[in-house]
This record gives C-alpha cells, structure tokens and sequence, in this order.
C-alpha cells in the first residue's frame, strides 16, 4: 500500500489537541432512531512482512515506550464507547481469530505484534465485548497485466520505480525519526489520505490511449475490494451503533470517502483520540 506526505509537528499537535467526539451529527427528527456513529483508525501494518512494493521497516511496537502508548491509545479508543470493534481479516478467519481473543480475555496468550492484536483486542477487552469482527474483503486483480504491460513498455516499470523509491525512503526516514503517535497522527490526516489516493491516479491512464485501460482496471479493483469493506462495515454500522474500524491507512483513506458520502451514519474524527 502506497503511502504519502509528511505534516509538520505543529500541525499535528494543533490536531491532536480537538476535542474528542467532534462528529457530523445533525438534529434527530422526533422518534428517529440515531444513526450509527462510525470511527475509522488507519495505521501501518505492525507487523509488516516486507510484501509489499515499498519497502521500509517499520518502528518496533514492541519496545517498552511503545507499548505504553498502545496501552493509553487502547484507553482513548474506548472512550468512544463502541458497541463492535471491526478488523482487517477475513470473515473466513472468524472462528480463529475469535479463538485467540478468547484466549487472550482467559490470559491464555501474549498479544502478538498485529494492530489485529495490540489495539483491536485491547479494545474491545476494555468494553467488554465476547467478540470481534473481521471486515477484510478482496475483489479480482488485474494488477498482473498492468505490471506486465508496464515491463513491456519503452520507459518500462522506470517512473512506477522511481515513485516507490521515494516514498520507501519516506517512509523509512518517517519511521527512524517520529514517535508512534506522530506516525499515527500522518496515517490519518487529509493530507495522508489524498496521497494514498494519489498512487492509483498516477497509475489509472495506463494503456487508455489504446482502449485496454488497464491502470484504470486496476485502480477499480482497489476501489472494488474496499466498498467490499464499506459493505460489511455498513451491515454492522446499523442505528444507534457505535462502530471502530481499525485496518491498514489505504484502506481507510477510501472508506473515509464512503463514509461521508453515507447519509446513513455519521464519522466520529479519530485525530482526536490520538
């Protein structure tokens, strides 16, 4: 997942310092019921495999100072009071990944490095919820061809390289230097969220000239997987829902767009809470 823009400290302490639970809630007809109240959380993966394009190594959330801020943030989040926390695994994955909370509330396991575990079991602990939910979905790729047809090209994969080389040194230079909360502060900002974004742009007119526009299909395809996402999250975001949905800054950065485009719930700003 492609990820962009570093904000200034100022900005983000000036973000950091809002007031919690500033939504976009509107006046209630008389008998209507609430509508569900949506907070979506992007982060980098925490326990980064390196499969991705770009490159960089992430902090270690599991060095002490670390871990002490994902106690607090766990704390925050749950003052939003939600009613389910939502993750980024399959619905396939249900049963085991229920297992290993249910360990984890009877002190059977150790929380492993996975946001999976660090924020959404912590989470959903401190409220005291049985469960959790899975919202991972995927949609067909045509990633393939477009590499293919990429490589076959006169100038080659030479811009796409060039783009991902910057933004791994980016990363990692954001990595080595920011505190997690910073990090998290960026993963969640506009500015973030319109880079994110940026990436597929920079790819959807490849071969559109010559009618196969495969950097469009391809770009419809990350679209297709997260309103897959956004559907789930709409089936537990029902009235009167208090819903947390942590998963990957690519992602939120779309479902954020879904979000406010919903007439039916109502964003609740994650900055606040960081």
């Amino acid at each position: 997942m492609m990820r962009f823009g570093v904000l200034a400290k100022v900005t983000l302490l000036c973000l950091l310092a809002a007031t919690p639970g500033a939504g976009r809630a509107q006046p209630l007809a008389p008998g209507a019921e609430p509508l569900a109240r949506v907070m979506l959380l992007g982060l980098f993966h925490f326990d980064n495999p390196g499969l991705d394009a770009v490159k960089y190594e992430p902090v270690d959330v599991m060095k002490p100072e670390h871990q002490a801020y994902l106690v607090v943030l766990s704390e925050r989040l749950a003052r939003f009071a939600p009613t389910r926390v939502l993750l980024e695994y399959p619905q396939a994955s249900d049963e085991v990944m229920n297992g290993r909370y249910s360990d984890f509330l009877a002190g059977r396991c150790d929380l492993g490095r996975n946001e999976i575990y660090q924020l959404g079991f912590r989470v959903a602990r401190l409220v005291g919820h049985p469960r959790v939910y899975g919202i991972d979905a995927k949609a067909p790729p045509a990633q393939i061809k477009l590499w293919s047809h990429l490589s076959e090209q006169p100038d080659g994969l030479g811009p796409l390289e060039q783009l991902i080389a910057a933004e791994s040194e980016r990363l990692q230079r954001m990595h080595r230097a920011l505190t997690l909360r910073e990090i998290l502060a960026i993963s969640n900002s506009v500015e973030e969220d319109r880079r994110n974004k940026g990436f597929y742009m920079f790819l959807n007119p490849v071969a559109a000239e010559g009618g196969l526009f495969l950097g469009a299909d391809a770009s419809a395809d990350w679209w297709h997987r997260n309103l897959r996402m956004y559907a789930l999250i709409q089936a537990h975001a029902q009235p009167g829902e208090r819903v947390l949905v942590i998963a990957g800054s690519g992602h939120t950065a779309i479902l954020r767009d879904f979000l406010r485009a919903d007439g039916a719930r109502l964003e609740e700003e994650v900055l606040p809470y960081l």
